[in-house]
């Protein structure tokens, strides 16, 4: 009689990554039938996720110099296969997702090239585009003394939070936790890979015809475990910028928008979110969270604050309170070090390394990755019982966590 304790589990995947890309992934997957499971080392949404604005972009921001680019072209479909999914039409039932707005904004200032790409992003996008008057236009917008243009663009923006759940709740079955730094060990066999989970006495053993890493910046920690440097990863630093009221001053009701400036990135975005106490929040990126990389806290604020004066110079912030979150955006290496275009799938050895490179481009990851293990002939197996082993917990917001304040 065999004293191995370890309890042996076979399965046609096994996903690397409990953010939006490999959850989707995992959906996707066991509703083709296939036996797939989801690893996370951390909380489900940790990571990129967490701090994504939630925008589903349409593309019209990548288009602001005047002419399509690649990634307007690649991302251009994504917000009809988005909103199929929230209306419970689409390839998943996201009905549960909370919405934080139907549509996102762009403004443009009174500068001559700021108006010139509303002008060109308008025109050349597919993603439907109107101008907006009057009460229709975000509350900020209202004030007399706005003189720029304000466009609705039809891109929904999520909760992150509620999109990560509606994701892993029907697939909590399949999604375990792998425990501690060293709780995991990978060894390619003649079959395919074996995962293999460690936890005090506690062993299982997935042996998988196929391991995707969509971990985002853990990926690069995977592929080191299985002794491979390639795909190369770059990091792209963010650092982004939160603000929300102070002492009976709130800020003025909610916004999702870009503004126009004179280079492909919108001068700044701004989402709204709310805080563990329910007081609104704007997270603030584009331009201003490209260029504060290399600032401290403290500058990087300053920065914000003159940047939404010149912006808004009606608006009240002088006892609003702040907060920054320097964040890195793992994507597969490119030769200049420019934004990937596209999503990435890389198969070597029986191993697919995947980065979605944006939260819209998930469905579209997922797609790529179907087809790959179909054309590479994986048959779903005959679905077999999962082992009980603990799961993940969810990450919060960033904005939720009170010590992220100033």
């Amino acid at each position: 009689m065999s004293s191995d304790p370890t309890q042996a589990i076979a399965v046609d995947v096994v996903i690397f990554g409990g953010g939006v890309a490999g959850l989707w992934l995992l959906n996707r997957l066991r509703k083709a039938g296939y036996q797939a499971v989801l690893l996370e080392a951390d909380r489900l949404g940790t990571g990129q996720t967490r701090y994504a604005q939630g925008i589903i972009h349409g593309g019209t921001k990548y288009a602001l110099t005047g002419k399509l680019t690649g990634s307007s072209e690649a991302i251009a479909e994504m917000p009809a296969i988005w909103r199929a999914c929230l209306s419970g039409e689409g390839e998943l039932d996201l009905r549960t997702v909370k919405r934080l707005s139907t549509n996102q904004f762009m403004w443009s200032t009174e500068s001559l090239t700021s108006r010139m790409a509303g002008f060109f992003a308008s025109k050349l996008m597919r993603s439907r585009t109107g101008t907006v008057e009057g009460e229709e236009r975000p509350e900020v917008f209202r004030n007399p003394a706005f003189k720029g243009h304000v466009y609705r663009l039809e891109e929904p923006v999520l909760d992150t939070a509620s999109l990560v759940e509606a994701l892993a709740e029907p697939q909590r079955d399949a999604i375990f936790r792998i425990p501690g730094s060293d709780g995991m060990r990978m060894l390619r066999t003649e079959e395919g890979w074996q995962v293999n989970l460690i936890e005090g006495e506690r062993r299982v053993r997935f042996n998988a015809k196929r391991l995707v890493f969509a971990a985002g910046k853990g990926n690069a920690a995977l592929l080191k475990q299985v002794g491979r440097e390639t795909p190369p990863m770059q990091l792209r630093p963010l650092n982004m910028v939160m603000v929300r009221g102070g002492k009976g001053k709130p800020l003025p009701g909610t916004l999702y928008a870009h503004c126009l400036g004179a280079s492909a990135n919108p001068r700044i975005t701004i989402t709204t979110h709310f805080d563990a106490h329910d007081n609104r929040v704007w997270y603030i990126g584009g331009q201003i969270a490209e260029e504060g990389v290399d600032r401290e806290h403290d500058e990087q604020v300053a920065a914000a604050k003159k940047e939404l004066a010149e912006l808004f110079p009606w608006l009240d912030l002088s006892v609003a309170q702040w907060g920054t979150l320097p964040i890195d955006r793992a994507e597969p290496r490119m030769p200049d070090g420019s934004r990937p275009d596209n999503v990435f799938v890389d198969e070597h050895d029986g191993i697919i390394t995947a980065w979605p490179t944006k939260l819209a481009l998930s469905p579209r990851l997922a797609a790529v990755i179907i087809e790959k293990i179909q054309q590479d002939g994986v048959q779903p197996m005959e679905n077999g019982t999962l082992p009980e082993w603990p799961h993940p917990d969810y990450a919060p917001l960033p904005w939720q966590e009170e010590e992220r304040w100033n």
